[in-house]
């Protein structure tokens, strides 16, 4: 994770939407290939492959103001939660939304990502709890990232029992294993599922038997591990083959070696813990020393992480979790392009990848940590083609 493959005085030639020559500039400019191609100078600035963001539930009709200040007057997110707040909240506010404005509020927040750097994001459901609900939000997230640049991974996520369920759990779960799930596969509203394994939430055995039936429905898994309290969900997640364990707040060290190994990237969320001012922060250190590898993403929610901000990220991960500059950056391109499932698409330039480009303004890539909560972008390109640029800093040519 500390190699960058960093290139002085680099160029990168992008034909039909993908990468297919990246290298020294005199080189590059050389190639035949390049004769005609239209410059873009960055003017000595960094160029990355965009942001791929693993964990968001992007989706959601409402923050939750009334929450924060309750929290900040100390409350507690399990006490709201108890109360009705939290994901039941969140619930309350989708079931009463129309589809198409769930579309439009998310065709929003994919420019906000976009103008932060990040050209892929997974989006999850799991604020509709039902069937009707989850396929409500599925719905609207295909039909956003049909009419925006930002690449969309849609989740399906059981988040949380719906309180009219909460003696009929049973019930609940042949519903989601026998006729959501199957639904979702057959129709490719989603692409991965997850659940949230925690205490007060999903058992792990619950879990299991919901992911078993998305595997056997042909859908990719993750899994919300570990956060509040352990759980033994991580290795679930591994045992599984999922592509990503996600929070991993309280993994133990055990948890840590049997990870090794496994295809399962471990997926942290400083933000969460921010936010929330919770602690332990996820054991970067203690994954990356043992060769597991880790991903950052914002988690980008209305309770726990409300920022779309990777570059946030970044600096919260070398601050609090102790990550280099370096294990930052791959934690947050391509090992997240890997805990989607997208890895040999985005993530690097690489050639034979899509162009995903952002250009940013610094000209070291350690300023984009050391700046906190600045937003050095100045220019996106999607697939080969300029999706934003910064008025009056945007690259030239």
């Amino acid at each position: 994770m500390e190699e960058l493959g960093l290139i002085r005085h680099g160029a990168v030639l992008l034909r039909d939407g993908l990468v297919t020559a990246v290298g020294p500039d005199e080189r590059i400019c050389r190639l035949p290939a390049a004769r005609g191609a239209k410059p873009v100078d960055a003017g000595c600035r960094v160029v990355l492959p965009g942001f791929v963001d693993s964990h968001t539930h992007a989706l959601f009709a409402a923050p939750r103001l009334d929450e924060y200040e309750a929290r900040i007057g100390g409350s507690t997110y399990a006490g709201l939660a108890r109360a009705g707040g939290g994901i039941q909240a969140s619930a309350r506010l989708i079931r009463s939304a129309s589809e198409r404005s769930l579309v439009c509020r998310l065709g929003q927040v994919a420019r906000l990502f976009l103008e932060h750097g990040t050209t892929t994001i997974e989006v999850k459901s799991g604020y509709g709890l039902e069937l009707d609900g989850e396929l409500k939000m599925l719905r609207a997230i295909r039909e956003a990232a049909g009419r925006s640049p930002l690449e969309m991974v849609p989740t399906l996520l059981a988040h949380d029992v719906p309180r009219r369920f909460r003696r009929k759990r049973a019930r609940f779960l042949r519903v989601w294993t026998r006729e959501l799930i199957p639904l979702v596969a057959r129709s490719g509203l989603a692409e991965c599922c997850d659940v949230f394994c925690d205490r007060g939430y999903f058992s792990l055995r619950e879990t299991g038997m919901v992911l078993r039936a998305a595997a056997r429905a042909g859908l990719k898994l993750k899994v919300h591990a570990e956060q509040l309290v352990r759980s033994g969900s991580a290795l679930l997640a591994a045992g599984l083959g999922a592509l990503s364990a996600d929070h991993l707040d309280h993994l133990s060290e055990a948890d840590i070696r049997r990870l090794r190994g496994t295809p399962t990237v471990a997926t942290l969320l400083p933000g969460t813990t921010l936010h929330l001012d919770s602690h332990p922060d996820p054991p970067a250190r203690w994954l990356i020393d043992a060769g597991v590898p880790v991903a950052l993403a914002t988690n980008f929610n209305p309770g726990s992480s409300p920022t779309v901000s990777m570059q946030l990220i970044l600096s919260l991960a070398c601050s609090r979790l102790k990550m280099s500059p370096a294990e930052a950056l791959t934690a947050a391109t391509v090992n997240g392009a890997y805990a989607l499932g997208r890895g040999s698409l985005v993530g690097s330039l690489e050639v034979g990848k899509q162009a995903d480009l952002i250009i940013m303004d610094a000209t070291d890539y350690r300023e984009i940590p050391y700046y906190v909560g600045m937003n050095h972008c100045v220019t996106v390109i999607k697939r080969g083609r300029v999706v934003f640029s910064r008025g009056g800093r945007e690259a030239r040519g």
